[in-house]
């Protein structure tokens, strides 16, 4: 199965779990006008597949509160190989306290949203 398959499938499992998620569509062109070159997506390059939040319904002690927690979702066939930047990326977003990782399969993207917060 293609990872734009996978992706699919991974987008509308979050959606039914109540996560929000965004195609993060990364690359580079060169601007025709200047010569220079134009980066676009959210942390170019490494930053993941999807991103976006899931709702996380907060403690008592915190008035029960929900709040939206980031999440990041890199999405990878099961031969594929995440590169540098891409797990750079999800250890930042998990150093911060967001919910980040590597799906691939619907399964994998539910559990990263699935994780307890530190």
């Amino acid at each position: 199965m293609s990872e734009a398959a996978i992706q699919q499938q991974i987008r509308l499992a979050l959606s039914r779990a109540g996560v929000v998620a965004f195609r993060n569509n990364i690359g580079s062109y060169m601007d025709p006008k200047t010569g220079r070159p134009v980066q676009y997506g959210v942390c170019n390059p490494g930053g993941s597949d999807l991103i976006g939040w899931t709702p996380v319904k907060i403690t008592p002690d915190m008035v029960g509160k929900t709040v939206a927690v980031f999440t990041a979702v890199e999405v990878k066939t099961p031969t594929g190989k995440p590169t540098e930047h891409q797990l750079n990326f999800i250890t930042q977003v998990l150093r911060a306290g967001g919910f980040a990782g590597i799906a691939r399969s619907p399964g994998d993207a539910v559990a990263i949203t699935r994780q307890s917060s530190k």
